[in-house]
């Protein structure tokens, strides 16, 4: 499977890999990038922080990539070594493979991710197909996870199949229309120009994934003992982040929640709310 499988052109896959790599000349820390050899095909990682610091790994969304944690990882950067991981078969730098959402592959590929990069367990945050991973893996390895923060997760609740056709019908109205569409992801809270041009070309270029993410069983959830933080907005209209926390919080009594007013789908700038979290159980990952 060649990289151009989930590209409509070579031309378009070469302009976001540009778009990538115009974020990453403006990391706000200091980084390098790792490429962990994993059964599933490469794994491209960005490290940031001091590598003596307790491990933290990112996961984006689908549709996404790495570049997703930039405003973020300097406040995560500070306190722990942060491994922002493309997901295989997203529009980054990791492998073109998809792993199916159903079963163990997608575990174990992140689980070989981990023993590839050296550390031990690990904090983790996931936002939307990232959370889904977040919670996936806490069931399959949760001697692995010390902690985890959950931004708007996948699989508790089914999607608002209407909100991608609207946003894909706003993508064809030129520049007004694409601003509206990324808009839509963010609820009340402003997007960069440079959101919007990553994401447009991201739809423009990008062939996503087509198969559901399944939702995760009661009983499945119940087994998380996993220290737990949720975050989500009120305004997202993907998913229901209200129904899919307290469906969380009554199999995850020890769950903490963070609803935030006049905020999306898309949940970022909360590195202040994460890292207090995050900080409390720290001890537990050293």
């Amino acid at each position: 499977m060649t990289p151009l499988t989930h590209y409509r052109s070579e031309a378009g896959r070469q302009a976001l890999m540009e778009f990538y790599d115009r974020v990453l000349a403006r990391w706000p820390v200091a980084y390098q990038t790792l490429m962990v050899e994993t059964r599933f095909g490469e794994t491209h990682v960005i490290a940031s922080g001091d590598p003596l610091n307790p491990p933290l790994i990112l996961l984006h969304g689908a549709t996404s990539n790495a570049a997703t944690w930039a405003g973020d990882v300097a406040a995560y950067a500070a306190a722990y070594r942060v491994y922002a991981v493309d997901l295989v078969g997203e529009p980054g730098k990791s492998a073109p493979t998809r792993p199916p959402y159903e079963g163990a592959d997608l575990t174990d590929w992140l689980e070989e991710v981990r023993i590839g990069l050296q550390i031990g367990p690990v904090m983790l945050i996931g936002l939307s197909l990232g959370g889904w991973m977040t919670l996936k893996y806490a069931i399959a390895y949760p001697q692995n996870v010390a902690a985890m923060v959950l931004l708007t997760p996948a699989g508790l609740v089914a999607p608002n199949a209407a909100f991608f056709r609207r946003m894909l019908l706003l993508f064809l109205l030129g520049r007004w229309g694409q601003r509206r569409a990324v808009q839509m992801l963010f609820g009340d809270i402003p997007v960069i120009d440079m959101t919007v041009g990553g994401m447009t070309l991201i739809v423009r270029h990008f062939k996503p994934r087509r198969d559901d993410v399944p939702l995760f069983r009661d009983d499945e959830l119940a087994s998380l003992k996993t220290p737990a933080l949720f975050i989500g907005g009120e305004k997202d209209d993907l998913l229901d982040t209200r129904a899919g926390s307290n469906r969380l919080k009554s199999a995850m009594p020890q769950l903490e929640v963070i609803l935030l007013p006049g905020v999306g789908h898309a949940v970022v700038g909360v590195a202040d709310q994460a890292m207090r979290f995050l900080t409390s159980h720290t001890i537990q990952a050293a």
